[in-house]
């Protein structure tokens, strides 16, 4: 038998083990007699019970007596109590809150976890965790399971629970993980690589970086296509330059360029124009709702026949399905080729690349991305070879903080000042992108943020957005707030990145998107280090049909994985892409089905549909695309939507209910 002494305010607890369980539980208090400290009162129960008895203090003195006794803390009375019964206790660490249920757990150093002044042992130590955090109200496993993986490698309860709404959002508790950089060799001179000289002497470039070299060993100055997939600010764009511009200098052919956003388009455009306009004509394809962009109106050319064509998706894609070719193509370069996991866009990036390597099938094709989800099988499915770089340019850390949403805001400016106040060996101020989920939060996070930071987003004229990508590269604005839609968009050189919502309107963020913007977060020219900060508001959602909530999603985000590239398209997008493919192989049968094997995802079989509805003649080894067929593939519309327009045509007269009937009717 053990009696184990526990020193309380008042008194002293004791429990009686028989090496097993605690069987029976006493409170004892003690007073200065003649004698000396004896005890005063002396109640005793049962455990698990919990009325207590009073008991002879006699009863006390003879079990102490027949007992090791224990003494979870010192206490000089106790001590001199047992004295005088010639008792010597042995000192025991044991955690508080376990002898409080009637528990016995002993602690040892490298178990115990540490709670204000006082260790307690880890169930406990996840018990009060878990009480602390309940005001959130109900948080999801995920993120529990964060907070425990915590408190397991930091042992501290309070350390931990500075995660939730800390004063310093971006300390080490709150620290999820780092990506380190990795110091890289000597590269290739740019002089050494067999390249036209007018544009080594303009590219502005004297040595390769390291996914450049890989580029360049992978056969990319010797025509093969390749998948290159790479952290922002790798030098990506270089390598779609090297192969474009040595192709055409040589006689190859020309160069498109395409990314999938006018903004980026514009820039690239103006960047390119600037570098290489003095022995290569560059032009820009941005759709023809676009031109007339107040940057844009005059003196950009809009020759598809140019040297160098820069364009959106859908710019270019637009010519070929007006039945406009442009000749003796040599180099595609399709950026941000994860655009194919798009739901809305996907398919008609496919279909577009399909249709390219059909017009063109001697052109080198270089796949440009940061985040892809399997990129060895991508690869084999674009034909191309795999050129993977894993490491950053510089190291990036990523912290997670359980935020009420009220508290998101002034955590946001906090951490924008801190770090605008920060300046980077390289002599630049550390400035910041916010990402959210809608307009009009742009515009309230940036206006509390103060007249330093800026909301960013396609609502914005184009003049307001080239004044807010001006103002953020020359480092008058300490961040810009901006939409997840633009996290593949503009080049702004940021040093840190903040999720005030882990949504895109009202659907959650995938692991693709999100790490395309968490990479954004460090350049190597300007920068020494990035950090992304995701502030997750416990029990969140966006929707009532949300299967999740915000801090689940972030802990999905940041641990996941991407799948594989292998879109499945219904029958709105693959009568789209059909008609289109149509056009591009001018209603050959044979060429129609070849385009469609050329695509990354699977077609709904579409062509019964299109047939019943007169849309397509079969005729032998032709098909011909009916007027309104042609109007489809030009429009970027799929059957189900066309019969729309058709049924409200023959219904309405007035052109503003017609478009009103077309937005508000269900697909």
């Amino acid at each position: 038998m053990i009696t184990i002494v526990s020193p309380t305010r008042e008194a002293f607890r004791l429990l009686f083990f028989d090496g097993r369980i605690v069987t029976a539980v006493g409170q004892v208090s003690l007073a200065e007699t003649a004698k000396g400290i004896r005890p005063k009162e002396y109640r005793v129960r049962l455990a698990g019970r919990r009325q207590y008895r009073n008991t002879p203090t006699r009863e006390l003195v003879n079990l102490l007596r027949s007992t090791d006794v224990w003494l979870t803390a010192p206490s000089p009375a106790f001590e001199a109590f047992l004295s005088d019964l010639q008792i010597r206790p042995k000192p025991l660490k044991a955690c508080r809150l376990c002898l409080l249920e009637d528990r016995v757990t002993q602690l040892r150093e490298k178990d115990s976890v540490k709670y204000g002044n006082e260790r307690i042992c880890m169930p406990c130590a996840r018990r009060e965790l878990r009480r602390e955090v309940a005001h959130f109200g109900r948080m999801a496993r995920g993120a529990l399971g964060h907070l425990d993986e915590l408190l397991y490698r930091f042992r501290d309860v309070d350390r931990v629970l500075g995660t939730i709404q800390p004063e310093s959002p971006r300390g080490r508790s709150t620290l999820y993980d780092r990506v380190e950089a990795r110091e890289v060799g000597e590269m290739q001179p740019l002089e050494e690589l067999p390249l036209p000289r007018p544009f080594v002497e303009t590219a502005g470039v004297e040595r390769l970086m390291p996914v450049q070299q890989l580029a360049v060993e992978a056969g990319l100055l010797y025509g093969k296509d390749l998948l290159v997939v790479a952290a922002t600010a790798s030098g990506k764009t270089f390598i779609g330059e090297m192969a474009g511009l040595k192709r055409y200098l040589e006689g190859r052919g020309r160069t498109l360029f395409l990314v999938p956003l006018v903004a980026l388009a514009v820039q690239k455009h103006q960047r390119f124009t600037e570098r290489y306009g003095a022995f290569a004509r560059c032009s820009l394809q941005i759709g023809a709702s676009r031109i007339h962009l107040p940057e844009t109106r005059s003196g950009v050319s809009r020759d598809p026949h140019a040297a160098l064509v820069v364009g959106t998706y859908e710019g270019v894609d637009h010519q070929l399905r007006l039945g406009r070719f442009p000749q003796k193509v040599g180099t595609v370069v399709i950026d941000e080729v994860q655009m194919l996991e798009d739901g809305e866009r996907g398919h008609r990036l496919d279909g577009l690349i399909a249709r390219l390597k059909f017009l063109y099938p001697d052109a080198q094709f270089l796949y440009l991305s940061a985040t892809i989800g399997s990129p060895k099988l991508l690869a084999k499915k674009l034909g191309a070879t795999l050129v993977r770089y894993e490491n950053r340019p510089v190291p990036l850390e990523r912290h997670l903080v359980f935020v009420d949403r009220k508290e998101k805001i002034p955590t946001i400016k906090r951490m924008v000042d801190e770090e605008f106040r920060r300046v980077s060996s390289k002599g630049y101020h550390g400035q910041t992108i916010v990402f959210t989920n809608s307009r009009a939060r742009c515009h309230q996070v940036a206006e509390k943020l103060g007249p330093r930071v800026a909301a960013y987003h396609a609502g914005l004229t184009s003049q307001e957005r080239r004044g807010v990508e001006d103002r953020f590269m020359h480092g008058k604005l300490a961040a810009v707030v901006t939409t997840a839609a633009l996290g593949a968009g503009v080049d702004f050189p940021a040093s840190q990145v903040i999720f005030d919502a882990l949504a895109m309107g009202i659907s959650w963020l995938s692991v693709q998107e999100f790490e395309q913007m968490s990479g954004r977060a460090g350049r190597p020219d300007y920068h020494d280090a990035g950090k992304v900060v995701i502030l997750a508001q416990p029990g969140a959602t966006y929707s009532r049909d949300a299967d999740a909530t915000e801090e689940a999603v972030a802990i999905r985000l940041l641990k996941g994985e991407m799948g594989e590239v292998a879109p499945v398209y219904d029958l709105e997008q693959s009568s789209e892409e059909f008609v289109a493919n149509a056009v591009v192989a001018r209603g050959d049968r044979a060429a129609i089905a070849a385009l469609e094997e050329r695509m990354v995802g699977e077609m709904e079989p579409v062509l019964p549909t299109l047939v019943a509805h007169r849309l397509v003649v079969e005729r032998g080894n032709r098909m011909e695309l009916s007027p309104l067929a042609r109007v489809m593939a030009e429009h970027f519309i799929g059957v189900q939507r066309l019969l729309r327009i058709l049924r409200l045509v023959r219904t309405e007269d007035d052109p503003v209910a017609i478009l009103t009937g077309l937005e508000c009717e269900p697909d």
